[in-house]
């Protein structure tokens, strides 16, 4: 049997498919219950006013969304934050801003990269040098 704490509330529980036990489990459903009931009534509803009006954290609504328990087609004004810098957004975990800000400190590590081996990969004029005398040392 696999035991483990739950990361939610700190008590011990037999570790199954889920990542937290049975009672948090349960509150977790509540919440998205609530979640699911105040959306239906008010299809305006940003995230803040969901977590206000339900006491349910923008972090849990949040998860809700990515796990696709909560869908954004029917609610216009539900966005969710970045992961980086915190902008609402409707799909994906990161802004557009943000992504390219990613996207070019790769290309600029990979180009540092590719920098590094074209140098490490031309051998030093002293070595090419002691190569030579030594080849002259053997003909002589």
């Amino acid at each position: 049997m696999n035991l483990d704490n739950c990361p939610r509330c700190g008590k011990l529980y037999a570790k199954n498919f889920r990542d937290v036990c049975p009672s948090c489990m349960k509150e977790i459903d509540h919440e998205y219950q609530l979640c699911a009931d105040y959306l239906r009534k008010n299809k305006g509803a940003n995230i803040t006013e969901l977590s206000d009006e339900t006491k349910v954290s923008v972090k849990q609504i949040t998860k809700f969304i990515r796990e696709g328990r909560i869908s954004l087609i029917g609610v216009p004004n539900l966005m969710y934050p970045c992961e980086v810098c915190g902008t609402l957004i409707r799909e994906n975990n990161m802004c557009t801003s943000c992504r390219a800000t990613l996207m070019n400190e790769v290309r600029s590590s990979n180009n540092a990269k590719a920098d590094q081996k074209k140098e490490s990969d031309k051998t030093p004029g002293s070595a090419t040098a002691a190569y030579r005398i030594m080849d002259r040392r053997d003909r002589a």
